[in-house]
């Protein structure tokens, strides 16, 4: 086995490191005390390639595979959740689905300015009575001739009043036999008339990104707009998941990274008993952990990089990594607070920043409770993959390229 990365592999760290670093870290700190978006920070992740990274140059993208996209999202996150969420939601859940699921003409027409940036994505799919119990979606779309009508809420969509484009999940078909057939999934334009969008304030992490709500009134999508046959959104909507957690996780072992480095700086720089509080073994036990979380979460992640760039279904390698990344980054940020003292209860460390950040991601993208119960279930032999009709292209690199 090679656990080596690549050339180009090492570019695309380099570029997304420095980009957070030099721009993004410095003002960070500034936006999440005032809970609002970086203004810049979108419109320079499309301008370097971060938000089309790892799909075909001919869609717009930069012709990278899918390993660059999980180093793209650890170096994001290393800074700050927001840049992250924006992976997750831009390139996961809608760019990544639309790229899987949509026809020739609706990559030429939409996926080509996602992935170059010039429009913005983002997954609707959440709603106020349905979080994990995706079969009971209540958003309705009704067939009027060539269009559906679109009624409902969806809740705690990141990029709400930000993007131009979402992909929706809703009930086309209310009397299926099967609650799985009950959907389809659209890609609505979010500056159609009917559509009413806000932020939510007063979070406890993430608060320098943009999360809220988006309203359906009686607003007219297209049927060239579905995605996939009617019926099939339940499915979509799983496989978005799978692309979604796969962002979580990889951005999930940058937090880890973020707390180990942070706290290896601080413990060597403060003094207790004569002496730098990295020399007191019960401060080596916690860097320890930290160290042995961040290498297990990389691993896991590059192995559903490698699974995806094979053309594999990752359903049941993402639920581990998501689940052991996120708990392990709110863990590693907690111990790296501790070896802060009273210093990682404020906001004048990052640390403090990094344990409000890597606590909604044990909730979001199906919660670890969704994961133990995925698991299970793959262990206990009540659950096997199923063939879907679109699969995500496997990563080739002549045709990517071409």
């Amino acid at each position: 086995m090679d656990f080596s990365l690549t050339e180009e592999h090492r570019m695309v760290q380099k570029m997304v490191r420095d980009f957070a670093q030099k721009e993004i870290a410095p003002v960070i700190k500034e936006y999440d005390r005032k809970q609002e978006p970086v203004p810049f920070a979108l419109k320079r992740m499309g301008e370097l390639g971060i938000l089309g990274i790892c799909f075909p140059v001919r869609y717009g993208g930069q012709g990278m595979d899918y390993i660059s996209l999980g180093l793209a999202c650890e170096e994001l996150e290393a800074v700050d959740t927001t840049l992250r969420v924006v992976m997750s939601v831009h390139v996961g859940l809608c760019a990544m689905t639309l790229f899987q699921w949509g026809t020739e003409e609706q990559k030429q027409k939409y996926l080509i300015p996602l992935a170059k940036g010039e429009k913005i994505g983002c997954g609707a799919f959440t709603e106020p009575g349905a979080g994990s119990d995706v079969a009971n979606l209540q958003t309705s779309a009704k067939r009027d001739g060539d269009y559906y009508i679109l009624n409902g809420e969806k809740m705690w969509i990141s990029l709400a009043t930000l993007a131009d484009y979402a992909i929706v999940t809703a009930r086309t078909n209310p009397e299926a036999e099967r609650p799985s057939r009950r959907h389809s999934t659209f890609l609505v334009d979010l500056h159609s008339e009917g559509v009413t969008r806000g932020d939510i304030h007063g979070k406890l992490g993430v608060r320098a990104g943009s999360t809220g709500w988006i309203n359906f009134q009686d607003v007219r999508v297209p049927v060239e707009n579905r995605i996939g046959e009617e019926g099939e959104g339940f499915k979509i909507t799983m496989t978005a998941f799978d692309h979604g957690r796969y962002t979580v996780a990889s951005g999930a072992t940058g937090i880890i990274r973020a707390a180990l480095e942070a706290s290896v700086r601080y413990a060597k720089e403060r003094e207790t008993f004569g002496k730098p509080i990295a020399e007191h073994q019960l401060i080596q036990q916690k860097i320890a952990r930290m160290v042995q979380d961040y290498e297990i979460a990389r691993l896991l992640y590059l192995q559903v990089g490698w699974m995806l760039n094979q053309g594999m279904r990752t359903t049941r390698e993402t639920s581990i990594a998501k689940k052991f990344a996120t708990e392990a980054s709110f863990n590693a940020a907690h111990e790296a607070i501790q070896i802060h003292g009273a210093y990682g209860f404020s906001d004048e460390y990052d640390v403090e920043r990094y344990l409000r950040n890597a606590r909604g991601a044990i909730i979001y993208e199906g919660s670890s409770e969704i994961q133990t119960i995925i698991q299970a279930g793959y262990a206990l032999g009540f659950r096997k993959d199923k063939p879907v009709r679109c699969e995500l292209p496997a990563y080739d690199a002549e045709a990517w390229q071409a």
